[in-house]
């Protein structure tokens, strides 16, 4: 049976998270990053088909996107590490798994659950899903060593997004997302919509900060763009952007 978590132990553990600090990591990206870092990376002709912008508005565009993906890839590790708290803290179990691909393992009902944790529901390509079924096969058959009937469910864990309950079983092990993957970890429907709150708050300490440094990086991109891309009259010569993310590599 899962114990009710109380809001204030989730606030108390998202605020000590370091990884959280989000301004805090976008201002060392600012620090360090280049207007050439963004653009060797884009895809050229989609930017071309897109809606006409100044070059201030294309590298807002560019910088948002970029640290989008940053902030994305950090929320994913402290949710993954929060589903582990919020597991341990319901069920009293140790959680953490050290079985390969494996980032859960809670025992409820002499049921014992391996779980691997993504952020959303479109997480992989069909090799990245193959790789988790392999590492779940192999994690069953350690946890079955000497118990060849112990009952064993995998299940892949998805953060946030939501599908159809026909949707959920996938052969060999069942997918939850959003609400229903969160609730299973706790026992609790409405945690999903309380672990919110805290997030928001730990991100909002740096805010002024890191908008000042922004503001900074994008005046400074904004006339290295014109130099590098515009020509007299400030319109943007496509076929050097072209070359700068796909031109052939000089020896």
């Amino acid at each position: 049976m899962a114990k009710q978590i109380p809001q204030a132990v989730i606030a108390q553990y998202l605020l000590k998270q370091q990884p959280l600090d989000f301004q805090e990591a976008g201002i060392k990206c600012l620090k360090y990053l280049r207007l050439s870092d963004i653009y060797s990376n884009s895809n050229p002709y989609l930017l071309r088909i897109g809606p006409f912008m100044t070059p201030r508005e294309r590298v807002e565009a560019a910088l948002g996107a970029h640290l989008a993906a940053n902030e994305e890839s950090m929320l994913g590790e402290v949710l993954k590490d929060l589903a582990i708290f919020l597991c341990q803290q319901a069920y009293g179990v140790h959680g953490k798994s050290s079985a390969e691909g494996i980032d859960l393992e809670f025992e409820n009902d002499n049921i014992r659950y391996l779980i691997a944790i993504k952020s959303g529901p479109n997480w992989g390509n069909s090799s990245q899903i193959k790789k988790m079924q392999d590492n779940f096969r192999q994690a069953m058959r350690i946890f079955r060593q000497g118990n060849k009937s112990r009952q064993i469910i995998c299940i892949n864990g998805c953060c946030y997004g939501a599908q159809r309950l026909s949707n959920e079983d996938r052969g060999n092990y069942r997918k939850l997302c959003g609400q229903r993957f969160w609730e299973f970890i706790t026992g609790d429907a409405g945690i999903y919509k309380r672990i919110i709150e805290p997030i928001g708050e730990k991100a909002r300490e740096r805010n002024e900060a890191f908008h000042s440094q922004r503001e900074k990086v994008v005046d400074s991109f904004t006339d290295e763009f014109r130099a590098a891309f515009c020509d007299q009259t400030n319109s943007i010569q496509w076929p050097k952007i072209v070359e700068l993310a796909s031109g052939a590599p000089t020896k």
